[in-house]
């Protein structure tokens, strides 16, 4: 997760209770029949709501009502297998007046919801930065209810990008080979500046309306759903904008974190996310990398606070309902509260058996990362069970462009992909892990490699073929730089050629793409089509050989099949001397690689292109 740096001056008296109307806000403002979990917890807002009395319509009694420090909310708990009407009214009174009323809806659930696909080793994860890749519909560009207006001229402005820009394009991400969708954060972000990354929401129940709406968000699920396709929603727990409407007006001042010593009750993160497991860690590190904000303008939540983790929850669970969706993506997952973060993932994939939520786990090492993931041995050491199905493989991320860069040596260049896949047995799900070169918050790979097809097709080849899901970002696949060290994370989030009408250029259509994007295109095309039909690569075993001379060697195998994956990182060709091979070619006497087509024996050597990775289909004397 990025930093912000647009500064805003930020005073105590934002805990100041707003005057409000009675009965603003239901929160959630419905919810579902036949829900596992039966409880649900309906927050209440308004202007001293807490004087009023609260009753529920036709004989339903509230199982819990709680006050808060804020005279503004009350929150109050229902047993909805004891409702047995579909709406029913929530009435405000004072006295025997009543003075508001709202009608609450339990919905009926898609017949087999609760046992909905989620992502997984099968699929390919596609990452977008929505006002970045297409406008659908230029009329929402700017709104007058939010703030910021659109300005592409402007780097971190907005540029209009929108839900309907990726529905529109559905066609171009189905053919890429693509079966997962990841877009970073759309609900409401209303901050002044640079609110287009969407990290800072001001409104969990919304979309912005700059993307578009509820129902634009659930139509673009449902038409991916329609093509086996998932969406995935980039989920924040650990902060909310500064303008969020809670943090304005916040039921309790434990609902945020606040720091005495820091300017204004403010204080920065160390973003030394270690602590959680160091077990010789000092209090003040652990408390600064935890409960301290992103910047001023994200404030920290505090997950403790019960209501605060069933707010989390439940509006996790009513996206997920709603939308149809088929994954979360957690951002900054080990800032959070990790005891309060359990209970999180625990309550989501009760309720789910089959949802994968994946956390993004920016740590160093696979010690410090398996740690994270459900039923880890590491974690299990430390006394900890996060209840996450799946994380991020930010280990393979690193060390992915030393090992093309480095000069080969006992301890560098090739050997660094090996040493990674060398701590597998400390994951416990080891299919589970979301696999990359790059993401919104790093610096493009073709940047890194000026462009360069070759480099790019060894990295996808490699996350395209070693255990877990691979994930690209938007724009890669046509070639797409920038350059975040030297101009921002603007840099790194260009608009995708062709996304708005006003475009020379468009890279959309395969027809129109430049010689150089058009070879970009062809090999993401051909991998990952490739890709989608082979269980061999979704859930086989691996056999590594240690790099030798700067080839790293690898093979995926199951009782039916069996691929060799070769990537020679060497400026020159080199011959492969296959006997070293021969407990996995076990008599192979040709192979078909799937990239060029060619067709090559695998008798006694092979001759490797230099900077080129092939990827052999075995075919077996039999």
């Amino acid at each position: 997760m990025k930093k912000i740096y647009a500064v805003f001056a930020l005073s105590i008296a934002a805990m100041a209770f707003s005057q409000t109307k009675p009965l603003e806000k239901i929160e959630p403002a419905f919810w579902w029949k036949g829900m596992k979990n039966p409880e649900l917890q309906i927050l209440v807002y308004g202007k001293d709501m807490a004087q009023n009395d609260i009753e529920l319509s036709d004989g339903i009694q509230i199982k819990d009502l709680k006050k808060v420090e804020n005279p503004n909310y009350v929150f109050i708990t229902v047993n909805t297998n004891e409702i047995n009407v579909p709406k029913f009214n929530i009435h405000i009174k004072k006295g025997k007046e009543n003075i508001n009323s709202y009608s609450y809806e339990l919905k009926e659930r898609v017949p087999g919801s609760a046992d909905r696909e989620s992502f997984t080793s099968k699929d390919v994860m596609y990452l977008i930065m929505p006002d970045r890749f297409a406008n659908g519909d230029e009329k929402n560009d700017s709104r007058p209810d939010l703030i910021e207006k659109a300005d592409r001229k402007s780097p971190n402005g907005r540029h209009g990008g929108d839900l309907r820009g990726i529905i529109n394009n559905l066609d171009y991400l189905q053919n890429l080979g693509v079966t997962s969708v990841w877009l970073t954060p759309v609900n409401e972000d209303n901050e002044k500046v640079y609110s287009y990354h969407g990290y800072a929401q001001t409104d969990l129940y919304k979309i912005d309306g700059r993307y578009g709406t509820n129902e634009d968000y659930r139509e673009l699920s449902q038409k991916l759903n329609q093509r086996k396709m998932k969406l995935v929603m980039d989920y924040v727990t650990n902060h909310w904008g500064i303008s969020h409407w809670m943090v304005k007006d916040p039921p309790s001042k434990d609902w945020i974190h606040w720091f005495d010593e820091g300017k204004n009750g403010f204080y920065r993160s160390n973003y030394k996310t270690t602590t959680q497991f160091d077990t010789n860690a000092s209090d003040i590190d652990k408390k600064y990398a935890l409960n301290g904000w992103f910047d001023t303008t994200m404030p920290d939540i505090n997950q403790k606070n019960p209501l605060v983790l069933k707010y989390l929850t439940q509006n996790a669970i009513w996206w997920i309902e709603y939308a149809e969706l088929g994954g979360l993506r957690v951002d900054t997952y080990p800032y959070n509260d990790k005891e309060a973060m359990a209970a999180w993932a625990k309550a989501i994939t009760d309720e789910y058996p089959k949802f994968n939520i994946v956390g993004e786990t920016w740590l160093n090492t696979a010690g410090q990362i398996s740690a994270w993931q459900k039923n880890s041995k590491t974690g299990e050491a430390a006394g900890y069970n996060s209840n996450l199905p799946s994380v991020m493989d930010f280990m393979l991320f690193s060390d992915m462009p030393k090992a093309l860069k480095e000069k080969e040596s006992w301890d560098a260049g090739m050997i660094k992909l090996y040493n990674v896949f060398t701590s597998d047995f400390l994951y416990p799900d080891i299919n589970n892990l979301l696999v990359f070169f790059e993401n919104h918050d790093t610096e493009r790979w073709n940047e890194i490699f000026n462009e360069d097809p070759k480099a790019y097709g060894m990295a996808l080849t490699l996350i395209s073929t070693v255990r877990g899901i691979p994930q690209i970002y938007y724009g890669s696949e046509v070639g797409m730089r920038g350059n975040k060290t030297k101009h921002g994370d603007a840099d790194i989030r260009r608009d995708f050629p062709g996304g708005w009408k006003s475009d020379t250029q468009n890279a959309f259509n395969p027809s129109s793409q430049t010689p150089k994007q058009k070879e970009f295109y062809d090999l993401t095309q051909r991998l990952l089509n490739w890709r989608k039909g082979k269980e061999v690569i979704h859930n086989g075993k691996t056999k590594n050989y240690v790099p030798q001379n700067g080839i790293f060697t690898y093979f995926r195998y199951n009782d039916k099949e069996s691929v060799m994956v070769i990537i020679n990182n060497n400026k020159k060709d080199q011959i492969l001397d296959l006997k070293r091979f021969a407990e996995s070619l076990k008599g192979a006497v040709n192979g078909k690689d799937i990239i060029s087509g060619k067709v090559f024996s695998m008798e006694n050597s092979l001759s490797v292109p230099a900077k080129t990775s092939l990827i052999i289909e075995l075919q077996n004397k039999n």
